[in-house]
């Protein structure tokens, strides 16, 4: 194996996985991005976040993503596949059960918020039964919710030839905490029609590249460092001041 299939758990025969490997597991979902990204916009890039991760982190390979999540609040858009949060936790346990009779450490790198409530359940059990595994997030520092500049400008790098501009629209531009309790209890369609939250005006590939620069080496520290929070979260490495 030569280059990004080197990484690649898939692409490995059973001789060739490293000793005491680190797995890298992509957590996507199946969900409408707006009228202009396509359905898998969380996979593509949570998947891309841990393998360029994994290049950087030797004895790391990157489990095939999984592409549904729970994503119930798109319901209201056709092509939209949610497996709910009790099917997804189901899934994540019984995944890295099996990953942890031959993997040292698994790191589940999540694309979509709506998996974080079952990623904080999850991960505290599978803890609890004494697996070395955490979770780490895909976001953009600043970013808006959903299908807005920062993930137009992040498929824009990664996939162009999937990214329709012509048909981006702006959608509602307050901010997800703000949109939250609405999101929670009516889905987005009846907040944005479009789908959209944000706003995907100016978006370009050479922004999206600094975003997945960011996030990648956000994922390379947190694996690095190893913290884990009381969610089973990866927290950024606290550095101590250098003494004069």
């Amino acid at each position: 194996m030569t280059g990004d299939s080197a990484t690649e758990l898939a692409h490995t025969a059973w001789p060739d996985v490293p000793p005491d490997a680190l797995v890298l597991l992509p957590v996507g979902s199946t969900e409408q991005h707006g009228p202009h990204l396509p359905l898998d916009t969380d996979s593509v890039i949570a998947h891309a976040v841990a393998r360029r991760a994994a290049t950087a982190l030797p004895g790391t390979l990157v489990a095939p993503t999984l592409p549904y999540g729970a994503s119930g609040e798109h319901a209201g858009f056709p092509g939209t596949v949610s497996i709910g949060h009790e099917a997804l936790r189901a899934v994540l346990v019984e995944l890295v059960r099996s990953l942890s009779l031959w993997a040292a450490r698994i790191v589940l790198v999540n694309g979509h918020g709506g998996n974080t409530a079952t990623l904080d359940t999850t991960v505290r059990l599978l803890r609890a039964e004494g697996h070395d595994v955490a979770w780490t997030g895909c976001s953009v520092l600043g970013g808006d919710a959903h299908a807005g500049r920062a993930e137009t400008s992040v498929m824009l790098h990664l996939a162009p030839e999937r990214v329709r501009l012509a048909a981006a629209v702006t959608g509602d531009t307050r901010p997800l905490s703000v949109l939250l309790p609405e999101l929670m209890a009516h889905g987005v369609h009846a907040i944005s029609p479009s789908g959209v939250l944000g706003d995907p005006t100016g978006a370009t590939a050479k922004e999206g590249r600094t975003a997945m620069d960011a996030m990648v080496s956000a994922a390379v520290r947190r694996i690095a460092a190893w913290g884990v929070d009381d969610r089973g979260r990866l927290t950024e490495p606290v550095h101590e001041a250098v003494r004069p």
